[in-house]
């Protein structure tokens, strides 16, 4: 069906957009799988491009479109060519960005985001630990107030960015006794002393991603790195998180839906028994099935994006988007894998990475079960 939610503009957008993913990204895939990393000219091309500042203003280097349509657009066309490359400039421009803008100093948004918006500065968000993925307000980080700063020590893992990060936005506890309202967010730059990056993490899938632990011990971190309230972190974390959720719903379904047209060109010219596997009925409903589901999905995130845009998407209804497309992105690569045979299974193949690189979505950015258990509270369960 045809999509309703974009104008001439965003459609513009789209054709730079996979202008710069034809000409940046694709050529070098092979480069970023064997590197485990997207290398800095990546970056610096999209900032080049005006792709890192959607949500930044223009007197700090970005374009401020403020239509979040635009943010969506991009991620669309990055996933098609990879979920790991859409992660990793996802949580630099989508979510980073926020937290920069809106809790920014008029010194920090000075100092860091014109980088930000050019790719010299690559951002990461340093919130997942060893101990606990999505009980965020259980992190054992500790930040502890000295003369001019706060010293940091814990560690974080599963960073996206973590790698190769200049500015790391780090969640600490600065007050035990007060639990989640005792907990701070610090700009962390790379070089402080005390500050390490682990080893490169041996995923799965997301190849592509260089995810990494990060390691504090004494880190001195001076005041003018705290990134919004003291003490007030838990509360600045999930006012943004309904944007990393819905960004998520968005690189979710346009994944999927790439895969799966190329699935379907597949079956068509791959025979078996003297005929095109696709035109068998039992594949030929399958196929169906899963065009269906894609474009019910889309509909479905396409409405999250409009209501994020108007400052109307609840916490509940973007883990609902959330959790949905991330169950019907797995649903639709499994059943693509399967109709590829033997081939499906090799890693030369597009849909076996994909399918490899999806199954995390149901992890991260709240599991699936932490959505469903928002959603039931909310229901009064």
């Amino acid at each position: 069906m045809e999509r309703i939610i974009f104008n001439e503009d965003h459609h513009a957008f789209r054709a730079s957009a996979k202008e710069y993913c034809d000409r940046s990204l694709v050529p070098r895939m092979e480069q970023f799988l064997e590197e485990k990393t997207i290398d800095r000219a990546a970056w610096l091309e999209a900032g080049k491009q005006g792709f890192l500042g959607l949500d930044v203003p223009e007197e700090y280097g970005g374009s401020s479109v403020g239509d979040y349509r635009f943010n969506a657009v991009f991620a669309e066309e990055v996933s098609k060519v990879s979920a790991s490359l859409s992660s990793c400039f996802g949580i630099h421009y989508d979510c980073s960005a926020p937290y920069l803008v809106d809790l920014g100093t008029e010194e920090q948004k000075q100092r860091w985001l014109p980088r930000f918006c050019s790719g010299e500065l690559v951002a990461a968000i340093g919130m997942t630990e060893p101990s606990g993925g999505s009980d965020l307000a259980a992190l054992k980080t500790t930040a502890k107030k000295t003369d001019g700063g706060w010293i940091l020590n814990g560690s974080k893992t599963f960073i996206t960015n973590g790698d190769m990060a200049d500015l790391t936005i780090t969640a600490a506890r600065t007050d035990p006794a007060k639990g989640a309202k005792g907990i701070t967010l610090f700009a962390v730059e790379a070089g402080m002393d005390g500050f390490a990056r682990g080893r490169k993490l041996d995923k799965v899938g997301q190849t592509e991603s260089g995810t990494s632990e990060l390691f504090f011990e004494d880190v001195f971190v001076p005041d003018e790195n705290v990134l919004g309230e003291v003490d007030r972190g838990f509360i600045h974390m999930m006012e943004r998180l309904a944007q990393e959720r819905v960004g998520a719903a968005v690189s979710n379904i346009a994944h999927a839906t790439q895969i799966l047209a190329e699935t379907i060109e597949y079956v068509k010219q791959r025979k078996a028994f003297g005929q095109p596997v696709g035109s068998f009925q039992y594949n030929k409903f399958l196929v169906a099935e899963l065009v269906t589901k894609a474009e019910v999905t889309q509909a479905y995130v396409d409405n999250a994006i409009v209501a994020h845009d108007e400052d109307r998407l609840s916490a509940v209804d973007a883990a609902k988007v959330k959790w949905w497309s991330a169950q019907v992105q797995n649903e639709i690569l499994d059943a693509c894998v399967q109709l590829h045979g033997g081939y499906g299974y090799m890693n030369e193949y597009r849909v076996a990475r994909a399918w490899r690189d999806a199954r995390v979505t149901k992890i991260w950015a709240g599991s699936n079960e932490i959505m469903k258990e928002l959603i039931g509270r909310d229901l009064g369960l």
